[in-house]
């Protein structure tokens, strides 16, 4: 899977991408010292161990790198930016039951406005899976030749594909 780049001085309006989420019932904001191991068990329940460490890195940065949905007190979903490398949006994610409610895109919005706001140009999406989702929402397109990426000894790992 290849990495994505989003030219962030050319961002589309996320005003819809925030009503549809609003008006779905979910309240974005940016996450709290408290949240993060409510999240950290989330995300390792819903997605992977490998995700749960990444959101993890982003509570010990000032401020927090790490953006959540909630509907009600629960968490609906997650987004994360420079935690797994500087300009990186990701990992992120919405639980499976609440996905189609736009909360995902804005969750992406919040994310990259945060890394425009740090002077960022460009955010990279790293090890793209749903690339027709993000080339749609923010305009991201192909990095040629990044894949597999950073991302080469994890997925390495996760075959077995070592050389012991």
């Amino acid at each position: 899977m290849p990495d994505m780049l989003v030219r962030l001085y050319d961002l589309p309006d996320p005003a819809p991408f925030y009503q549809r989420s609003e008006a779905a019932g979910y309240t974005l904001r940016r996450a709290e010292a408290w949240d993060r191991l409510p999240l950290r068990e989330f995300v390792k329940q819903h997605f992977s161990g490998t995700w749960a460490a990444e959101v993890e890195r982003g509570f010990f940065a000032t401020p927090i790198t790490v953006h959540i949905g909630t509907k009600g007190t629960e968490i609906a979903g997650f987004g994360a930016y420079n935690v797994t490398r500087p300009d990186y949006f990701g990992p992120t994610g919405v639980r499976e039951d609440l996905r189609g409610s736009g909360l995902g895109a804005a969750l992406l919005f919040r994310c990259l406005e945060s890394l425009r706001e740090l002077g960022y140009a460009y955010a990279i999406i790293g090890g793209v899976g749903p690339a027709a989702f993000y080339e749609k929402t923010v305009g991201a397109f192909a990095i040629q030749g990044s894949d597999p990426g950073i991302y080469a000894p994890l997925n390495q790992q996760r075959r077995g594909d070592s050389d012991d």
